[in-house]
């Protein structure tokens, strides 16, 4: 299991550069403009995407930054966006990395946002729903990034596999 999340945590990376690359090369317009996604622009996805990731971070983990709102816009410009994108990432990685097959037995607690109350549950479960969650609202900037520059860079997990070998070892999944 532990190589399926450190999988994950390296694909997030590596497609959230991509998305990044993307969102810099539109006029600042395009990337604001509120398209009606369900965080409005690109621009409020990609923070989106930055708060949820912080807000289980912290769950986690108990340490960093936990936004209480899901629509909070973090960071304004994209360079700053940008660069606090590329620490959390590095974050997940680490966590991920840091982790072990007894931990990923074990509990954690928390308290949601939304209707607050407080939850236990295994720790794995919630990992799988953090790597699908980024996927879902990076899906939804993809398809942002089309309507706006015609084409969005391609995020198939097949290619990060192929790209990196991480989830092929072993699998005979290179077709």
């Amino acid at each position: 299991m532990m190589e399926q999340f450190v999988m994950l945590a390296g694909y997030n990376s590596w497609a959230n550069r991509r998305i990044y690359a993307a969102a810099g090369a539109l006029p600042e317009e395009a990337y604001r403009r509120n398209a009606g996604a369900f965080f409005g622009s690109l621009h409020g996805t990609l923070n989106h995407l930055l708060v949820a990731d912080r807000i289980w971070m912290q769950r986690f983990t108990g340490t960093g930054a936990a936004p209480t709102q899901l629509d909070a816009i973090l960071f304004d410009s994209l360079p700053e966006l940008t660069a606090a994108r590329e620490v959390e990432d590095r974050r997940i990685e680490d966590f991920v990395s840091g982790l072990n097959d007894t931990a990923l037995a074990g509990n954690f607690r928390y308290r949601t946002i939304s209707k607050p109350q407080d939850i236990e549950q295994p720790l794995a479960p919630a990992l799988t729903h953090f790597f699908n969650h980024q996927t879902h609202h990076r899906g939804q900037a993809h398809c942002l990034l089309t309507q706006m520059a015609g084409n969005a860079p391609g995020l198939d997990l097949i290619t990060f596999q192929r790209e990196t070998g991480l989830g092929l070892a072993g699998t005979g999944a290179a077709t």
